[in-house]
């Protein structure tokens, strides 16, 4: 028999993506504003092994090696046969699976030779994190997909879903980032990395700067979990009610970022936090996190990301650890312990 040179079939694989957590521009980074993103030290990793039967058996693992999902599809039609669930994240084995056949699809579009095998695959994913903390398992997936088909990762994105892309980016890059969307046509920046241009649905291209940041203050830096995990498809419906407002006030957010990212001490952070904190919660209409929970906590509190659930960043003491946990929040990680 001949043998099959498909690069799909030939051998093990592995991909890993990092995590990710939005320091600023949240919501606003949608329509253009500049946001400060950090990778993190967790995440999650794709291994492919090539087998002889014409499927794809898929397992999904948590943090602590349970398997929490699995599938099968025939190959190559990619036909669903079977799914199980098994967790606390939200969904069902239907919908979990319809997510993932909806990726690999939109990721045989981008390059059919792309599981166009007769033999099949083992899939095993691997999260670094446990799946309420919200650093992107679903980020790291989809970037891990496009890695193994060979694709744009913010392609695949925006054929797929939604969303920034500033994750996929986190998922990409090892050091702090400066992350935008700038209409297409554009001339893009030398300093800048981006990708191929493939045909998406979207109108827009990735910018993406590393930059230096690492506080010389960071052990005054915490994450604290809210104890739930937040719906960032939520999040982004809320704003998109009110991002007519949001978009006048695009360079003040910049200003922002640009701020932060300059902070020579705690305090200086500070400021920047509170009128973050401020400017955001004036554009979608809600209380800061600190007013809501914690407001007779000495230190600032930072909502990331989509408001309401996930982690925060505080600034605090060696007293913030027991403030927090007797609040009943015991997640709590010193900055050099989360960012990579």
């Amino acid at each position: 028999m001949e043998k099959d040179t498909n690069p799909w079939v030939a051998e093990r694989s592995r991909s890993y993506s990092n995590g990710k957590l939005l320091l600023t521009g949240e919501y606003a980074v949608l329509d253009g504003a500049t946001a400060l993103a950090v990778p993190t030290k967790f995440g999650q990793d794709l291994v492919v092994e090539p087998i002889k039967e014409p499927q794809l058996i898929w397992g999904s693992f948590t943090h602590t090696r349970e398997c929490w999902f699995e599938a099968s599809f025939d190959i190559p039609k990619l036909r669903l046969t079977s799914a199980t669930f098994t967790s606390d994240k939200e969904g069902s084995a239907e919908f979990i699976a319809e997510t993932l056949h909806t990726i690999l699809l939109e990721a045989k579009k981008l390059n059919p030779d792309f599981l166009n095998s007769e033999n099949g695959f083992i899939v095993k994913t691997n999260l670094t994190f446990p799946q309420n903390w919200g650093l992107g398992s679903s980020s790291t997936l989809i970037n891990n997909i496009a890695t193994w088909a060979n694709v744009n990762p913010f392609t695949l994105l925006w054929n797929a879903f939604s969303g920034s892309g500033y994750d996929i980016a986190c998922a990409k890059h090892n050091a702090p980032i400066l992350y935008r969307l700038e209409v297409a046509s554009t001339t893009l920046s030398h300093q800048s990395t981006t990708l191929s241009n493939q045909s998406t649905k979207s109108n827009y291209q990735p910018i993406v700067k590393e930059v230096a940041f690492s506080p010389s203050f960071s052990e005054e830096l915490f994450f604290v979990h809210l104890n739930q995990k937040q719906n960032s498809r939520e999040g982004i419906a809320h704003y998109k009610k009110h991002r007519t407002e949001a978009k006048t006030l695009l360079p003040e957010i910049d200003n922002l970022t640009q701020a932060f990212l300059k902070a020579n001490s705690s305090k200086d952070l500070e400021k920047v936090m509170v009128a973050h904190e401020q400017l955001i919660g004036s554009i979608i209409k809600q209380d800061t996190v600190k007013k809501r929970l914690f407001p007779d906590y000495f230190g600032e509190v930072k909502s990331l990301g989509a408001w309401g659930g996930d982690f925060v960043l505080v600034t605090g003491t060696n007293d913030t650890p027991s403030y927090f946990q007797e609040k009943g929040f015991n997640t709590i990680l010193p900055y050099k312990k989360m960012i990579l």
